[in-house]
């Protein structure tokens, strides 16, 4: 983002003679990248939800639906731990 931020600021700079206009421009640049990439993380965690909750089978069990497993240590030493 730096260096994109340096190329757009130079090459405007250098198109212009104006370091405002170079100055404004490199601020557009920023926002428009900065908006770019919240809508890419946006869309990532959508396909990623949309993914889990396809692929789910409703008759399976999984540690979200609150399913337990007995530690290391009682599984070690073959004891029934009571469940709280």
């Amino acid at each position: 983002m730096t260096a994109a931020s340096f190329v757009v600021a130079l090459s405007t700079f250098l198109a212009t003679g104006s370091i405002w206009k170079a100055l404004g421009w490199t601020v557009l640049a920023l926002i428009v990248l900065q908006v770019g990439y919240f809508l890419s993380v946006v869309r990532l965690i959508y396909r990623a939800e949309r993914k889990t909750h396809s692929d789910r089978d409703p008759g399976v069990l999984d540690r979200r639906d609150g399913m337990q497993l007995r530690d290391s240590v009682s599984a070690r030493t073959n004891i029934n731990m009571p469940r709280p």
